[in-house]
């Protein structure tokens, strides 16, 4: 059974603005799902549907199998059995760490002795053992999110939802709580979906990554099939800064509108004769040096180094190109050729 269920979920907003076009969309129990998109995409949308805070115009969302949306019945956020936690962690300044924590308990009027109990093992989960009597004023960034997570963890949810919750905390920080939530989450076997901004974070953390456009799903997959096959020119430009090159499919080649580059349709993807869009990643652009006589010339104007490839730009004929370089950097001003080792062709609509 899926822990997570969407089926035909949409959702309009007063006034005519669509928030969800018809989102299908299954998350397994204990998986790791991410949303990401451009801003007003739809992914925080999707998940304030899934916690309650929206109620979808049409569709159903069920939770553990249980409908808890659509179909003519609604039920209220608090009652999902549900974890949520913010990009601010909002605890309350004049509760110590252990009544923070123990809010949710509070209110499901759980005895003291369990209360107590339950925030102890939750603080040890999470890396804060001891912490109960700390002021929250006392305690770093990183470890005030700890307890926004104890929080939402003490009453054993079915699923956690974050938005943005690591947004907020600068590097190297951050970078350290992606690893331990990652560990966490996997050693507890919590459902977790996630929103974020950040596509290095998606693809690191997750098992399956959602990319939505203007309300809509626009691929799903693991974070190798995401960016290795993205199934459009949008997927490939959002998740990997591809180069988007309008043109057409003719004779075999792909012919650039304004630019002379030519690409042998044996290296692209989802070949369809006609007009489209010719997304190729920047690290499927090689360079070398350059020869008088090749179209797909320029000039490096810029070349900033990577740990492991160096983001390098290419101006060809008018066109600026994101090249991702692996080994020898070459230097802003070198002439260089690029050649194209695979495209994904988006056909126009």
């Amino acid at each position: 059974m899926s822990a997570i269920e969407l089926h035909a979920v949409h959702l309009d907003y007063p006034g005519g603005n669509t928030g969800l076009q018809n989102v299908d969309l299954e998350i397994a129990d204990g998986e790791f799902l991410a949303l990401v998109g451009p801003s007003g995409s739809g992914k925080t949308t999707l998940l304030r549907t899934i916690a309650g805070f929206l109620e979808p115009t049409s569709g159903t969302v069920s939770i553990a199998g249980d409908i808890v949306a659509g179909a003519g019945r609604t039920v209220a956020p608090e009652d999902r059995g549900l974890g949520m936690v913010f990009q601010q962690h909002a605890l309350w300044p004049h509760r110590n760490v252990g009544k923070n924590v123990s809010y949710p308990l509070e209110l499901a009027r759980i005895p003291r002795g369990e209360r107590s109990r339950r925030v102890a093992e939750v603080l040890e989960l999470v890396g804060l053992p001891g912490l109960q009597d700390r002021d929250p004023a006392t305690l770093s960034g990183g470890q005030r999110q700890r307890v926004a997570l104890a929080r939402a963890l003490v009453r054993s949810p079915r699923a956690l939802l974050l938005d943005e919750a690591l947004s907020a905390l600068d590097e190297p920080l951050r970078d350290r709580l992606r690893l331990e939530l990652r560990a966490l989450t996997k050693a507890a076997g919590l459902t977790v979906v996630h929103v974020t901004h950040d596509r290095t974070e998606a693809l690191a953390l997750a098992d399956r990554v959602v990319i939505l456009d203007s309300g809509a799903v626009a691929q799903i997959g693991t974070p190798k099939e995401v960016v290795e096959r993205p199934s459009s020119a949008f997927v490939a430009q959002f998740l990997s800064d591809a180069n988007l090159i309008a043109g057409s499919i003719d004779g075999g080649r792909f012919h650039a509108d304004n630019h002379p580059i030519e690409v042998c349709s044996d290296l692209i993807d989802g070949v369809t004769a006609g007009r489209g869009t010719l997304a190729i990643l920047p690290s499927d652009i090689e360079l070398t040096g350059a020869s008088p006589h090749d179209c797909a010339t320029g000039v490096v104007t810029s070349s900033l180094f990577g740990r492991e490839r160096s983001d390098v730009v290419v101006e060809s004929h008018g066109v600026s190109f994101r090249c991702s370089v692996y080994g020898p950097r070459p230097a802003v001003g070198d002439a260089v050729t690029m050649t194209a080792r695979r495209g994904i062709f988006d056909p126009a609509r």
